[in-house]
């Protein structure tokens, strides 16, 4: 299996250059700008990719091969590089550049309103009466309920989780006057999104982190293996986790933690938001290539960056933020940047009195809470502490300093 983990740094250049000199000398050209760009961007990407996946330091997953990462970092940069470039166009010239990926692009998206009649069982329609709950029964439920599964394989955590699940529930109320695609009815916030379809992911999600925590880790070589159907399925166990790891995230222990999570929820949210509002903005319909690819490259590169942030917070050893955290972090604010720059009216839409006076209300019980966990109670714990061992002290009676400073000098001269 040595040549399976080898690098290949060479054999790659050795490729990359035989092409490139095969399109410098024996292609016959073609006179066109439009091809042209396209091809010599594609194969600056390339270039760029083999460079990484052969160069570029390993991260902490290594299955089912460490180029796998490594071609996810890449990857990153490369989203990020394109997200820079947007952000300094203007909102038109955005939408166009996208109709260079696909034609089909660049043009306004009908806005679909999940919230209106909410009457589950609708006696007006006798022909179809539960057709509210079959209209709204679309694409997203499977996404939701996968999406949740593979969420809670990356955060590891059950509390994590849910405050993640119910938080985006309260941000849909609290934004549906900027998007409409947040309008929903009450029954599809919490019946169907958060209690069934996020809250089976989370604990399907949950028992999988059991399963993998519980699960002894002894690996031996393909060769070492003699039958062809042990073969085979230590390839299918090349696909699952080398280790397994819990996170025990600990927000509590300390307020340097309790700010770290926060702003990590924050983060987590505003990565959920980005979905909408990318596609809102940029006129990309929900079922696209470019929307799905974005949310499959989220769990695969989130899961590597969650891996370095727990790190990062929990071993006192490690004194740098992980490479595809770091890049994960870029990608979230550069994303936020974009939708604040591209649709500025949209997103400053005054909120409605009720929902400012319930975050604000939410912002002081959280700074109230800090100072009164961090500050006060460990004040007062710290207090009573002192006023028991001062009784202790008292309780074995009156202490004489002479004889003690008697006793101490004997000791020395002994």
């Amino acid at each position: 299996m040595s040549f399976f983990w080898r690098a290949h740094t060479v054999t790659v250049l050795v490729i990359m250059l035989a092409v490139l000199f095969y399109v410098a000398l024996f292609e016959e050209q073609r006179h066109s700008f439009d091809y042209n760009t396209k091809r010599g961007l594609v194969a600056c990407i390339f270039v760029f990719l083999m460079f990484g996946v052969t160069q570029t330091p390993d991260g902490p997953f290594i299955r089912p091969h460490p180029v796998v990462w490594r071609l996810v970092l890449c990857v990153s940069v490369l989203y990020e590089i394109a997200l820079i470039f947007i952000l300094f166009q203007d909102v038109d010239d955005a939408r166009q550049l996208l109709r260079h990926v696909d034609p089909s692009l660049g043009r306004p998206l009908p806005d679909k309103d999940y919230g209106g009649n909410c009457l589950i069982y609708d006696p007006e329609v006798p022909e179809d009466p539960f057709h509210n709950f079959k209209d709204k029964m679309d694409g997203f439920v499977t996404t939701h309920f996968f999406g949740w599964w593979l969420k809670t394989l990356i955060l590891r955590d059950y509390w994590l989780c849910m405050v993640l699940s119910i938080m985006f529930e309260v941000l849909e109320y609290t934004l549906e006057h900027q998007l409409p695609n947040f309008s929903e009815c009450w029954w599809d916030h919490w019946i169907m999104d958060a209690l069934l379809c996020n809250g089976l992911g989370i604990y399907l999600g949950m028992r999988t982190c059991e399963y993998l925590s519980m699960k002894p880790y002894r690996w031996s070589g393909m060769w070492n293996i003699p039958t062809y159907k042990g073969k085979l399925w230590r390839i299918a166990l090349q696909f699952s986790p080398y280790s397994w790891t819990d996170f025990d995230w600990r927000p509590t222990d300390s307020l340097k933690r309790w700010l770290a999570m926060l702003a990590f929820i924050a983060m987590f949210l505003l990565a959920e938001l980005g979905t909408f509002y990318l596609k809102f903005i940029l006129w990309i319909p929900p079922p696209h290539f470019l929307c799905l690819g974005r949310l499959v490259f989220f769990l695969v590169a989130g899961g590597v960056a969650m891996r370095e942030t727990f790190e990062f917070l929990d071993n006192p050893k490690c004194k740098k933020f992980g490479q595809q955290a770091w890049i994960i972090s870029a990608i979230i604010v550069t994303e936020v940047l974009i939708v604040l720059k591209f649709d500025w009216e949209t997103v400053t839409k005054p909120f409605p009195p009720h929902v400012a006076l319930f975050w604000i209300l939410g912002a002081l019980a959280i700074l109230i809470w800090t100072i009164w966990h961090f500050y006060v109670k460990r004040l007062w714990n710290w207090h009573v502490k002192r006023i028991i061992r001062d009784k202790k002290r008292l309780s074995n009676g009156p202490v004489d300093v002479y004889a003690t400073r008697v006793r101490a000098n004997k000791t020395k001269k002994q």
